[in-house]
């Protein structure tokens, strides 16, 4: 379940500018963090330095709206030139560390692509970094299986090759609309 009206705040204030998706420029503090990547190996901001990243929040066991919102954007990267695609790097956040462990968050990203890096966290670094970009996330109560669906923000936080927010790009948008945000915000002028 995704929650809505999410960053309603920041959405409030920013100009349309020709973007399909939100300019967030200034916004936002820069990118920081320390989590765990899909190998185990604790990694912070610095795994990113020097390349701009698409950053994605949700969890592996999502039935719809991670998926393709995912897939929409590894289909988006693939169809940047050469250049900006080979620099872009992007990374999925998973909300949900009960069940997404290093082996999982590997599986799951490179299902989308060989160049989205899977990351997870305790939950006290997971608050910290969400809070950061006012993500917002819970967790339903388990079923008689110890199932639970996770309800998380759905959009996707560009930053640019300093790690500074620029650009917030919805699930709604469709992959011609996402290249055209990317190419214009990391192609050269």
């Amino acid at each position: 379940m995704v929650i809505t009206g999410v960053l309603a705040l920041l959405l409030a204030g920013c100009a349309d500018e020709g973007w399909h998706g939100k300019n967030i420029t200034g916004l936002m503090q820069e990118l920081e963090f320390t989590l765990t990547d899909e190998n185990g190996n604790t990694v912070t901001e610095e795994v990113f330095a020097g390349r701009p990243v698409a950053m994605y929040f949700g969890f592996t066991h999502c039935p719809d709206i991670c998926p393709t919102t995912l897939a929409r954007l590894a289909a988006a990267s693939r169809r940047l030139p050469e250049s900006v695609r080979e620099d872009l790097q992007l990374a999925f956040v998973s909300v949900d560390p009960a069940r997404d462990g290093p082996a999982q968050l590997g599986e799951y990203t490179g299902a989308f692509s060989d160049r989205m890096l899977g990351l997870t966290g305790t939950r006290k670094q997971l608050q910290a970094l969400t809070r950061r970009y006012r993500i917002t996330y819970g967790y339903d109560e388990p079923d008689a299986n110890g199932d639970y669906e996770v309800s998380h923000s759905s959009a996707i936080f560009v930053f640019d090759a300093e790690l500074e927010p620029r650009l917030m790009l919805l699930d709604s948008l469709e992959v011609p609309q996402m290249v055209e945000d990317l190419n214009r915000l990391l192609g050269s002028p």
